[in-house]
């Protein structure tokens, strides 16, 4: 998280200059419509620019793990399931009914995932 802040830091430096570039250009307009003008010019640039330091990519499988479950693929009872919740572009954070694999299925089903998203 620190790293994103930093990251925003940074830009909000950037906008700066940008933004004064904008304010001098409209320096015969009204200083309130020109400072309104400013930052909408701001807003349509730097929104981009924020959506992409917000944003999560999930590089690395980001797993659930349930207590006592049964495995979706083999129908073993087990006391512990997995499932893949997010990783990438695969993305089953709200998914209404999770599905829960066991230690040996959830292996398979995350090399399915891989080839998948890696298409």
């Amino acid at each position: 998280m620190i790293k994103k802040y930093l990251l925003y830091l940074g830009r909000w430096q950037l906008s700066t200059p940008i933004l004064a570039c904008v304010l001098v250009l409209l320096s015969t307009l009204p200083t309130i419509l020109a400072t309104v003008i400013a930052n909408l010019v701001g807003g349509l640039m730097f929104f981009w620019i924020d959506k992409l330091i917000f944003s999560t990519i999930c590089t690395t499988p980001h797993w659930e793990i349930k207590e006592d479950i049964t495995c979706v693929d083999c129908g073993a009872t087990h006391t512990t399931g997995y499932r893949i919740v997010e990783w990438l572009d695969y993305n089953k954070q709200t998914d209404p009914e999770p599905k829960y694999r066991c230690i040996v299925c959830k292996d398979v089903k995350k090399d399915k995932i891989r080839q998948m998203i890696r298409r």
